[in-house]
């Protein structure tokens, strides 16, 4: 395996399907060799950004620390996927700033009724009741990305699917080796 560091900067809505994506690469990345680090939103949020809230400073400081850590590590050789909502084009466009070339932006498109379908933790009842305040596609904004290098819409393509696009991807940029074929 190449040392080839890149970042998929995974972004869409709660529920949309960037933790299963990023497991479905990891597994087909590690079997082929490939070092891989995640930077899921939800584990990000209890680890490196404990304490902070969901008003707009605080979901960018957010982001900019996922995007340090990624910054990081991809410049040091190591694939990187970041699955985190990161609603905010600015925010975004900085990351891509910074890496460069590095970074590839993915969007992991579904509708909000979508998401709300597959939810298991019933976060959009509460944001939908009010019970939840500032939740990004129902009380506060998600800004999707005007040109991402890939859209992967899992409204019309399962899991296993998306993922095999992703890698098709990684295989043309040469960011990882083709299969080898058995």
């Amino acid at each position: 395996m190449s040392d080839k560091g890149f970042t998929l900067w995974f972004t869409g809505l709660s529920g949309s399907g960037k933790t299963t994506i990023s497991e479905l690469l990891a597994t087909e990345l590690a079997a082929r060799g490939s070092k891989l680090e995640i930077l899921d939103g939800d584990i990000v949020r209890e680890n490196l950004s404990k304490g902070l809230g969901f008003s707009k400073e605080d979901r960018d400081t957010n982001v900019r620390r996922i995007a340090f850590v990624a910054d990081l590590l991809s410049r040091n050789g190591t694939p990187v996927i970041t699955a985190a909502i990161s609603p905010y084009k600015a925010i975004r466009d900085e990351a891509r700033e910074n890496m460069g070339d590095r970074f590839i932006e993915v969007y992991i498109e579904a509708s909000v009724d979508a998401c709300a379908e597959r939810d298991v933790k019933g976060l959009y009842a509460k944001a939908f009741s009010g019970e939840i305040k500032e939740f990004t596609g129902v009380s506060d904004p998600y800004e999707a990305p005007e040109n991402p290098e890939v859209t992967i819409k899992t409204e019309e393509e399962e899991p296993a699917e998306s993922a095999a696009k992703l890698i098709a991807y990684l295989e043309v940029r040469e960011l990882i080796p083709a299969a080898v074929a058995s």
